[in-house]
C-alpha cells in the first residue's frame, strides 16, 4: 500500500519479516521461518510475502542457484522515521505537540516521563548542525 507521501507502507506480515532480516542482516527463507513464533507460517507463505517485499522494493537476494538469499535494502531506521513522519502528518497535523497531548491523555504519560522525552528531543536537536 502507497501512502500519500508516495512511500510504501508494509503490512503486518511483511512488517514481522522486516523485523527478522534487520536482526539477522541476511538468511534464507527457511531461517525467516524459523524465527516466526508459533503457530509458524508456511514455507511457501513467507516465500511471498519475502517477495512481495523485493517487488516493493525492501529487499534483494542474492542466488546461489536456485536458492535465495534475502538482505534488507531499506534499513530499520530509515523505516522507522519514514513511518513516524507519516503517522505524525496523517493522525497529529505534523505537531509534535498533539502527538505528545495525545500520549498523555490516552496513554497515562506521567509529568516525569513527558520531562524525559523533552530531555532527549533537545539533546537530539543539541547535536544536530
Amino acid at each position: 500500500m502507497e501512502n500519500n507521501t508516495g512511500k510504501l507502507e508494509l503490512t503486518r506480515a511483511e512488517e514481522e519479516i522486516m523485523q527478522i532480516l534487520w536482526e539477522i542482516k541476511k538468511g534464507f527463507v527457511k531461517n525467516i521461518v524459523e524465527r516466526l513464533p508459533d503457530p509458524k507460517p508456511a514455507y511457501n507463505t513467507v516465500s511471498t510475502i519475502v517477495r512481495i517485499l523485493e517487488t516493493k522494493g525492501f529487499v534483494s537476494h542474492t542466488a546461489y542457484g536456485k536458492t535465495h538469499e534475502y538482505h534488507p535494502l531499506v534499513g530499520k531506521d530509515d523505516y522507522r522515521k519514514q513511518t513516524l513522519n507519516s503517522m505524525l502528518n496523517n493522525y497529529f497535523g505534523g505537531s509534535f505537540r498533539q502527538l505528545a497531548s495525545f500520549f498523555m491523555k490516552h496513554e497515562n504519560l506521567d509529568v516525569r516521563e513527558l520531562e524525559e522525552i523533552m530531555r532527549l528531543m533537545k539533546k537530539e536537536l543539541d547535536q544536530k548542525p
